[in-house]
């Protein structure tokens, strides 16, 4: 840092009459100067401050309401008036914030333990709500919570239990079931047996898909139940494997979109948010991933022109209402694709594909990693290792973890990879995001910046 000497007093006489002052002209131009260049600035600043006031209300003051004059045009320096609804809108900008934007705030104000968790859909081997479950919830922050059929006995034991969860977790929970109906359900000790996907295909009536979607919705909501891990948008195409083929809505592409999509769009309107499986496709599948990886040797023609189809239609549907809450993918290998990791493990299904080619932003949630099929070259592949692979390739929530021991291995896992490199904070922050804004937009929690 430089220091400044004692200043000196300087001779600013005439120049050509000495020890008589100069004239305070030279001076007075200066200032002169100075006052211009500031009026300059100051007109710069209105004119900015009126263009972007009036962009940010351009289309409301543009449009008069019904039996008021249009706006005039008052001049380049002066801004229009404010309605009441504008100003309105100046006490709550958080209506101009999208959801992700507003869940973003939540993410920066989140400690690494509070993020993680909840990129964690939990499961539990207790029958009630018991102090492990309790833990995953408020203390290591899960995100959502899967149940299952000997979880939900009765009606009133498994909304009471659903309503603890919700009570003791920080943030709302995504509480999640497969029900799917046929030979995948988890109510069956509450609610009759639910049709199969195939049984409604075979109606040839989607306003049956229709009804069946409302139906499951009002169900799941009076227990509360806020994620169906369904419709099932495989296409069958192994007659071969009974017991996938039920899971189904046909044997084509339009079947398949015909059904699920009226099933999904009721679901949705009603309030449950559909996760559809299992991307990209178990159609021509030989075995089930719980037991092993499924391989899947068709052209990478007929994998775009089939087994991802359903996915990009829904994606990409017109209908709000049919474009699904999540995505499941699953372990089947497509080496046509990519030879080497399984689909859900995959860069190139579930960020080129997935997200870059059908353009999908929403919340992607494993399946169970505990599975036989999570392998690598033959190779199985630990739970947290696991976690770490399904975030890199693009995945936003993981499923497997039971019980606290196994939540607190991930979670260990996922900071080991943060720590040495291998797994990003900001692919962290994207996820967590994804999560937040899905509870916003599923009206969970109220869309609106988070509160000291």
């Amino acid at each position: 840092m430089t220091t400044r000497g004692p200043s000196k007093q300087r001779n600013v006489g005439h120049p050509h009459r000495p020890g008589v002052a100069a004239p305070s002209r030279p001076r007075q131009k200066s200032y002169n100067a100075r006052l211009l260049i500031t009026l300059c600035a100051l007109v710069v600043l209105v004119l900015a401050g009126t263009f972007t006031w009036q962009h940010f209300f351009e289309d409301e003051a543009l449009t008069p309401a019904p039996g008021h004059t249009p706006f005039r045009h008052y001049g380049s320096f002066v801004a229009r008036p404010l309605t009441a609804q504008q100003v309105d809108k100046l006490h709550h900008l958080s209506a101009h914030m999208s959801y992700k934007q507003l869940a973003s705030l939540y993410v920066a104000r989140m400690s690494l333990d509070e993020e993680l968790g909840q990129l964690i859909m939990v499961e539990y081997d207790d029958q009630y709500y018991s102090p492990d479950l309790d833990m995953m919830i408020s203390q290591l922050h899960a995100g959502g919570v899967i149940m299952y059929e000997f979880q939900m006995m009765t009606f009133d034991q498994t909304k009471r239990d659903i309503a603890a969860m919700q009570q003791h977790a920080r943030l709302p929970l995504l509480i999640s079931s497969d029900e799917e109906g046929g030979i995948v359900h988890r109510l069956t000790h509450i609610y009759p047996p639910r049709t199969s996907a195939l049984s409604i295909y075979r109606t040839g009536d989607p306003n049956v898909a229709a009804e069946q979607g409302h139906k499951v919705a009002h169900d799941l909501l009076a227990l509360g139940i806020n994620v169906n891990l369904a419709p099932d948008v495989d296409v069958a195409l192994r007659p071969d494997a009974p017991d996938q083929v039920t899971r189904t809505f046909g044997y084509t592409v339009d079947s398949v979109e015909k059904f699920a999509g009226p099933y999904m769009k009721a679901m949705q309107s009603d309030g449950v948010a559909a996760c559809i499986k299992h991307f990209p496709g178990l159609g021509d599948a030989a075995i089930d991933a719980h037991f092993g990886l499924p391989v899947v040797n068709r052209t990478k023609e007929q994998l775009y022109a089939v087994e991802l189809a359903p996915f990009k239609h829904f994606i990409q549907s017109e209908d709000m209402l049919e474009r699904p809450g999540m995505i499941m993918p699953t372990d089947v290998l497509m080496p046509a694709i990519d030879p080497v990791y399984p689909a859900e493990l995959s860069p190139i299904f579930m960020t080129d594909i997935l997200r870059n080619e059908f353009g999908y932003d929403g919340v992607t949630l494993t399946d169970a990693l505990y599975m036989k099929g999570v392998e690598i070259n033959g190779k199985q592949i630990s739970m947290p290792e696991a976690g770490v692979l399904a975030l890199n390739a693009g995945n936003d929530m993981l499923l497997g973890p039971t019980g606290a021991g196994q939540m607190i291995d991930m979670l260990n896992g996922l900071k080991e990879a943060l720590h040495d490199g291998r797994l990003a904070k900001s692919r962290v922050d994207e996820a967590a995001t994804r999560i937040i804004a899905l509870k916003m937009e599923r009206h969970l929690m109220p869309a609106e910046p988070p509160q000291d």
